[in-house]
């Protein structure tokens, strides 16, 4: 079961492109303007590999928090978070497909979390060392985001901080193709996105992945 939760949850990140590009295609932007010159690739992976570890620390974190709850004891509890994430899941693929934005409300409320976290980030910019990479990766992966978040309830719900970080892992892989051939082709891949037929697609595949697990939750 819990093999099949991790690639659920790489397939959400993959799928999850789009609303990569429109979340973090500006970040990517402002960090390649700030690095020194000569070549950039990797700076780039370190960004990454700072966001994955960040990634699976929030998994640690809520792995941890949901293994010292009493609450979670309650199998029914587990149960309403795992329909919880997945119905977050089904209204960010109704976003990505553009016809709902509730989800937005959700991000919004993370808002003031991130603007806490913001001015660590500064500190590290501009990149002058490639250890700062992991840093400003690692604090980039609290960007108020509903797929982060569908992944996070995802890892409360395991009750284990080590899974938790596997469960976040899981999802920052999936979201990694995207985010490596945005730094370098971000403007085209947001001109792709713009595509309607592929938003539905991309979109599409989210919800149809919420509603499977929900399905096989059920029966």
């Amino acid at each position: 079961m819990l093999e099949l939760d991790f690639l659920a949850l790489f397939l959400a990140g993959l799928l999850g492109g789009g609303h990569c590009v429109g979340m973090c295609g500006g970040v990517v932007a402002a960090f390649s303007l700030q690095l020194p010159k000569g070549p950039r690739w990797h700076y780039h992976l370190g960004f990454n590999l700072g966001r994955l570890l960040g990634y699976c620390l929030i998994g640690m974190l809520a792995g941890l928090l949901g293994s010292l709850s009493v609450l979670l004891s309650l199998q029914s509890v587990k149960s309403g978070l795992f329909i919880l994430a997945n119905l977050l899941l089904i209204l960010l693929g109704s976003y990505m497909a553009g016809w709902s934005s509730i989800i937005l409300l959700l991000e919004k409320a993370g808002r003031p979390l991130w603007l806490k976290i913001q001015p660590y980030m500064r500190l590290f910019l501009p990149i002058k060392r490639w250890p700062d990479t992991l840093i400003v990766g690692a604090l980039w992966g609290w960007l108020p985001c509903g797929l982060v978040y569908t992944a996070s309830l995802n890892a409360l719900a395991s009750a284990s901080p080590w899974y938790g970080a596997l469960i976040m892992l899981s999802f920052g892989l999936g979201t990694l193709p995207n985010l490596l051939l945005m730094s370098a082709f971000a403007e085209q891949l947001r001109q792709l996105f713009k595509n309607k037929y592929l938003r539905y697609l991309f979109g599409g595949g989210l919800m149809l992945l919420g509603a499977y697990r929900l399905i096989q939750f059920m029966f």
